[in-house]
């Protein structure tokens, strides 16, 4: 399969998802708003959802799926399904056991992520029930992620990547039509998660079950196997998710600002989390199977050749994309937001919070790019220094700019921590030899800056102010920003194709 029909076929299916998401955010913004409610739950389903990051999609797979590669193509498929099946039982067993722990200790969860909250009668209460609620997504949903990580390592890419959507169908469906039966509302959301979470691994089960691969969840603790996932895993948790614990601490920062911080950076960050769905994860996705069969066939040629191919693809997708965040942040928000209780103050706190965050977006994108390029070798020091590194700069950030910045300070201090960390991981791929740039870089960069300079002058032009996106109504936002996003579109990839860009340069095949 072509690696770029296989990021295309990704892509796609994670904007099925990410429009769901929207819409999912749209209607939960109408019906609840941002406030206490919401900052409850936001902080309720965000622990659970780092974990799914850092346990799941984060070090787990990278941990995983190098192994299953080596594997797959070195010991045979016999001792790849066997692999699976011992992985499979431990890693349910443990998640079991991390599930009952987190329902159980939540109020103490809850005084540690959230202390703020204390100081709020009612808002601590109930964060901590929403909790127990969303604490099983864990379980359910790092199942999902072991599944997934089994099929893309088979070039299965489409059913994980579609997978997502579920949950947004959760949120929407409980939100809509479940809320009027819960006491208080909020707590429909908090089973939205539940429900989503085992809908997601039911259906990856078809898909596992028609490769021959569905888990027979054989325990055995002296599992080679599964002793080399457990000790790349555990330093990988830190190394690979390292802007998802940031998020976390700045939450515990914006629980003592004013009440809709937490909310304010929630919908911000979910404007980022598209553009780093469709290229970073989707790239990474993609990437970390193929660069893992180079490495077990001790092809560095070709994977740093993989490397070059990812890093241009990121850049000439990703540069835009933060641009256009920073200068449609007021159509977005208020197209997608503002509506019911989310009002003129809520989008205007957010488009900082977005125009801060696109600051670092090309560093978030170039980090899901990178670190596979460490991973896939199953390096795990190298990105863990980093990382420390990294949490430490962004903390003190966070220090200095939460002060004067409020709750844009916090979203500053991910970004700028996100380029740092992307900045080493490229450094230290490039001292150790395992990355040599192909020529043709600075043709490359110039052209670029130039057709993002043409998209630039569209987006500037043509939006207007912001009073009169609030002034407009729902469909006219929506018509409006559709034709300003298209334009913008159509002037960068024309201009691209006037610089001698053409779709044919970036055609890869995959590593069978």
């Amino acid at each position: 399969m072509s690696l770029l029909r296989a990021l295309a076929t990704v892509s796609s299916m994670t904007l099925v998802s990410r429009i769901l998401g929207f819409i999912r955010d749209l209607v939960i913004a109408r019906v609840f708003g941002a406030g206490l409610a919401t900052d409850a739950f936001f902080v309720a389903f965000k622990l659970p959802n780092l974990l799914r990051r850092l346990f799941a999609e984060g070090a787990f797979s990278q941990a995983f799926v190098p192994i299953l590669a080596e594997y797959k193509n070195q010991r045979g498929e016999a001792q790849a399904r066997l692999l699976v099946d011992h992985v499979a039982a431990f890693l349910a067993l443990a998640l079991f056991v991390m599930t009952l722990v987190g329902v159980l200790a939540a109020p103490a969860i809850i005084y540690v992520t959230a202390p703020g909250f204390v100081q709020t009668p009612g808002k601590f209460d109930l964060t901590v029930d929403l909790l127990r609620v969303t604490f099983p997504y864990i379980f359910f949903i790092s199942l999902t992620a072991f599944a997934g990580g089994i099929l893309n390592t088979y070039s299965r890419f489409s059913v994980p990547a579609v997978t997502p959507a579920l949950l947004n169908i959760s949120f929407i469906a409980f939100a809509l039509w479940g809320a009027p039966h819960f006491d208080p509302p909020v707590k429909a959301l908090a089973w939205a998660v539940f429900a989503g979470g085992i809908a997601q691994l039911a259906f990856q089960v078809p898909a596992l079950s028609r490769i021959g691969l569905l888990p027979r969840f054989k325990l055995d603790f002296r599992d080679e196997g599964v002793g080399r996932v457990l000790r790349l895993m555990a330093p990988a948790v830190l190394g690979v998710s390292i802007a998802q614990v940031s998020l976390v601490i700045n939450v515990i920062f914006a629980s003592f600002l004013a009440t809709g911080s937490v909310s304010w950076l929630y919908y911000a960050d979910r404007l980022m989390e598209f553009p780093i769905g469709l290229l970073g994860v989707a790239l990474g996705t993609i990437l970390l199977p193929s660069l893992a069969r180079h490495h077990a066939d001790r092809a560095p040629d070709q994977y740093s050749g993989l490397l070059d191919w990812g890093l241009r693809l990121t850049l000439l997708l990703a540069v835009p994309a933060a641009v256009a965040l920073a200068l449609l942040a007021v159509p977005l928000v208020a197209t997608l937001f503002h509506y019911g209780e989310f009002g003129a103050a809520d989008v205007k706190a957010t488009q900082q919070a977005v125009i801060a965050y696109s600051v670092g977006l090309i560093g978030l994108v170039m980090v899901k790019v990178l670190a596979p390029g460490f991973y896939a070798r199953q390096d795990i020091r190298t990105p863990v220094r980093i990382a420390i590194a990294t949490l430490a700069l962004t903390q003190l950030m966070n220090l200095a700019f939460v002060w004067s910045l409020k709750h844009v300070g916090l979203a500053l201090a991910i970004g700028l921590g996100a380029c740092f960390n992307a900045g080493l991981l490229l450094r230290g791929l490039l001292k150790r030899g395992i990355y040599r740039p192909q020529p043709g870089w600075t043709v490359f960069l110039f052209k670029l800056a130039l057709a993002v300079y043409a998209m630039a002058v569209v987006l500037w032009v043509f939006p207007g102010s912001g009073a009169s996106w609030l002034a407009m109504d729902a469909v006219a936002r929506a018509g409006t920003l559709t034709w300003i996003v298209l334009a913008g579109a159509a002037t960068y990839f024309a201009a691209l194709w006037l610089l001698g860009f053409r779709l044919a340069d970036f055609s890869r095949k995959a590593v069978e």
